[in-house]
């Protein structure tokens, strides 16, 4: 039986210097983190997808704490999250964001690493496609993962997105000097 009962999800574009994103959570936890300079359709269309009984609501104050965290990891001062987030996806795709959570900051792994971690060492491209799936980025780390020889592979933020994360990450970089 379909419930009437809609359902919030609340959202806010986080600004920060060059970095500019929506983001979306329910009432238990971060859903959502956008690509960069999308527009806000970007997010409609996923929640119509995925929350299709939900209404998009604007609410700083609720988004206000995960935009707090997420802008001081872009700083370089935070390297883990705190905040709770509220997954939608098959088992698979959460065993596989769940994997992505545990790479410690600063480390990549490859789709074969993650494939192997969760006993499917043949599900290399069913990885791929989990992590492809990832509606959390930054805090759900899919950016840490990177192709067999090392070389930076497909990101829904873009290549030049998850480049700056990783070098956000690296302690070397020029950037964090």
């Amino acid at each position: 039986m379909k419930s009437n009962h809609t359902s919030a999800i609340y959202w806010s574009l986080l600004e920060h210097k060059n970095w500019r994103f929506y983001i979306a959570a329910t009432s238990k936890g971060l859903v959502y983190v956008g690509s960069p300079n999308k527009p806000l359709e970007e997010l409609s269309a996923w929640v119509e997808k995925h929350f299709p009984d939900s209404q998009l609501v604007e609410h700083e104050k609720n988004l206000a704490p995960y935009k707090m965290q997420i802008i001081e990891y872009l700083e370089g001062k935070r390297k883990e999250f705190t905040f709770p987030v509220d997954y939608k996806g098959t088992p698979f795709q959460l065993s596989v964001w769940n994997t992505l959570c545990e790479i410690p900051y600063g480390q990549t792994k490859t789709y074969s690493d993650i494939a192997n971690y969760l006993n499917k060492p043949t599900a290399a491209r069913a990885v791929g496609a989990a992590i492809g799936a990832n509606p959390i980025m930054i805090a759900v780390p899919c950016h840490r993962i990177v192709g067999k020889n090392g070389a930076l592979t497909g990101y829904r933020g873009g290549l030049a997105m998850k480049s700056k994360l990783l070098e956000l990450e690296n302690p070397n970089s020029p950037m964090n000097k």
